[in-house]
């Protein structure tokens, strides 16, 4: 029924023919080189291919598999940042919000956001930095800032109406799933000619007479003993909280320059938090966290901890548990206990080290260093910005190749699936459905041929694997569909299915199928450890107007 080898696309990625990839990626010469598939590489490898630059884009793992699939998957301009005296940083976000609307409008959508206050003073300081934040961005009026009293925000978020609380400023920001949109950015590289190769860690930069003209890098997945040298004459080195890793393979004696923290994700059943908005509230120590309703789920974070090392899954703790629901403990009227939980996520920030400061005071800014075989690394920034961080990459890069910085239009071109008012795709349907709503969210233009072929997980698998380069199960179940994090079972009654697709489409032995099912139920296993049994468990305080929270060991 279904063609195992469709006609290609504009922008498709499928990687089931390796020998070819790595092949093509050593006879070919580059003009650039990027090192990292994450939201910066992607981005990078995006500007660079839309200005005529031949570009490889190496990524050691999946695209989008470290930081770049586990922030907190919000488009916003980072209000908190004014107190620090960043209104670049601000301005900046502000505006490339607007910028991926256009761009992504399917992946980026509107998240009203709340910030109870409990006084006068408070409500007119929240005013006075969203309104700030407004014009920097030059938000247009219609998406302004409205101000709620205490008894339209018990009508409109009875849930965020504890004790105390005197109403909310109620402003706009966006949401978006940031591994799909790191896809979205690496398929339209592709489609303008880039070469992307996954599962290949560099594990040498090769250099002549003091310069770096060639990687090598060598396949990380199981059974394949795949090489290739990858020449260009520049390279950039995008790694994330492994950029440091990288610039010590171009030379030994490199300072580290990131500074690397930890923030966290909990994911409650959306009947369990029932938000119809992301809610602002303070943690003890002042920091700003959220709650983000999504699907059929809401999530709480984030924290900001330092890190000692880069890695793909870091461990959620329970302390850092206990933060986040005590936090919501004193927000919202509905009790959550550890045991509420069903998932979590955990990402690393590749800061720019700033030593004396605290995490939450370390700037966001990007930077970029040029090292002393010519190798361009970059490091910081926001996910917001990231377009126009990659942008200011490639200028630097033409001028360094002596090409002319011309436009690449990547503010006005669509990604790919973007190419589409999803608003309207949506009301397409006669009978609307959560189904096609979601399809459309993650797949936008592409949504329709994905109902076609079923509209089902392996529909999707399909997709992933023909369209969009997964080559492991958790690639589908994390990255592609992101059911790992917004179903209300974490996706693991779709990992069969999902197991028994991939394994036609990729050739697996049963054995094979069944070992990259275990690999994901090990690692929605390891989600839950601080939840299942913890050695103590945080719950609310009888008699408590505010849910304060409590450690007590367990029994």
């Amino acid at each position: 029924m279904h063609d195992p080898l469709p006609p290609r696309r504009r922008g498709d990625l499928d990687f089931r023919n390796r020998d070819d990839l790595f092949a093509k990626a050593e006879r070919e010469r580059f003009d650039v080189i990027v090192v990292g598939g994450g939201i910066t590489g992607a981005g990078v490898a995006r500007s660079a291919a839309a200005r005529g630059l031949s570009v490889a884009l190496i990524e050691a793992r999946d695209l989008a598999s470290g930081t770049s699939s586990r922030s907190s998957k919000l488009i916003h301009g980072g209000i908190r940042y004014l107190a620090q005296g960043a209104f670049w940083l601000v301005r900046e976000t502000a505006r490339e919000r607007q910028v991926l609307r256009t761009v992504a409008p399917h992946l980026v959508r509107l998240s009203p956001m709340l910030i109870p206050t409990r006084s006068t003073a408070g409500a007119a300081k929240f005013r006075a930095g969203v309104g700030l934040f407004e014009r920097l961005g030059q938000v247009p009026q219609r998406d302004r800032h409205d101000v709620w009293n205490a008894a339209q925000l018990r009508e409109r978020e009875p849930v965020a109406a504890v004790d105390g609380v005197q109403g909310a400023v109620h402003y706009h920001e966006f949401s978006t799933d940031d591994a799909r949109l790191t896809l979205a950015n690496a398929r339209s590289a592709a489609g303008d000619g880039a070469l992307v190769l996954t599962y290949a860690p560099v594990v040498e930069i090769l250099k002549q007479r003091g310069k770096a003209f060639a990687v090598r890098c060598r396949s990380s997945l199981s059974g394949e003993s795949l090489e290739a040298t990858i020449h260009g004459r520049m390279i950039v080195n995008a790694a994330g909280p492994w950029v440091d890793a990288l610039r010590s393979l171009e030379s030994s004696s490199a300072r580290p320059q990131l500074t690397l923290t930890k923030g966290i994700h909990l994911v409650v059943p959306h009947a369990q938090l029932p938000l119809a908005h992301t809610v602002v509230f303070e943690a003890a120590d002042k920091r700003p966290v959220f709650a983000v309703p999504r699907r059929d789920v809401c999530y709480l974070g984030t924290t900001d901890t330092f890190h000692p090392e880069a890695e793909y899954w870091p461990d959620v703790r329970e302390e850092e548990v206990g933060y986040l629901l005590s936090a919501a403990a004193r927000a919202f009227t509905t009790p959550l206990l550890a045991t509420d939980l069903i998932s979590s996520w955990t990402g690393l920030r590749p800061l720019i080290s700033q030593p004396g400061r605290r995490p939450a005071e370390i700037s966001r800014r990007d930077e970029v260093w040029i090292g002393p075989a010519g190798v361009l690394s970059i490091a910081g920034g926001k996910l917001t910005a990231y377009r126009a961080m990659a942008e200011r990459v490639v200028d630097r890069v033409c001028r360094l190749l002596g090409k002319p910085t011309i436009s690449g239009d990547t503010d006005q071109t669509p990604l790919i699936g973007g190419d589409c008012n999803p608003a309207a795709l949506i009301a397409s349907r006669r009978v609307g459905s959560a189904s096609w709503s979601r399809l459309v969210e993650l797949y936008g233009d592409e949504a329709t041929a994905i109902d076609e072929d079923g509209g089902d997980v392996a529909a999707e698998v399909r997709q992933a694997v023909r369209r969009e380069g997964a080559l492991r199960l958790e690639d589908y179940w994390v990255r592609r569909s992101a059911r790992a994090l917004y179903d209300a079972d974490s996706g693991m009654s779709a990992l069969e299915p999902a197991s028994r697709e991939m394994a036609k489409l990729l050739g697996w032995t049963d054995k094979k199928r069944l070992d990259e099912l275990a690999v994901c139920r090990r690692r929605h296993a390891s989600n839950l450890v601080p939840f299942d049994r913890p050695p103590a468990e945080v719950r609310r305080t009888k008699g408590s107007n505010h849910g304060e929270v409590q450690s007590r060991r367990a029994s």
